[in-house]
């Protein structure tokens, strides 16, 4: 399994390590994942997911994991959450419709 984000796509970076005498090693910068449970208002279910912590400051702040998904990029997102972002989009297209 490799070290991404779900909802935001973050890798791990390569760079640097520099001493005080300024010798370099490389080393990972790695995301910080987490994995969580979020709940989903317009399915009404739970989704199991592996972000990272600035993800998840991220789905606070545009009022859930609803409101994120509807407006993130799809090249960012992971298949399970493309998956869901279509259930969510038309599960809030039904209620227009009737």
């Amino acid at each position: 399994m490799t070290r991404r984000c779900d909802l935001m796509g973050t890798l791990p970076l390569s760079g640097q390590r520099k001493s005080h005498a300024e010798n370099k090693t490389k080393r990972k910068f790695r995301p910080n994942l987490c994995n969580v449970t979020l709940m989903s208002d317009v399915l009404g279910k739970k989704v199991r997911l592996r972000v990272s912590a600035r993800a998840l400051k991220t789905v606070e702040h545009r009022g859930g994991l609803d409101a994120y998904l509807v407006k993130a990029k799809n090249d960012q997102l992971s298949a399970d959450c493309l998956k869901l972002k279509r259930e969510i989009l038309k599960a809030q297209a039904a209620p227009k419709a009737a």
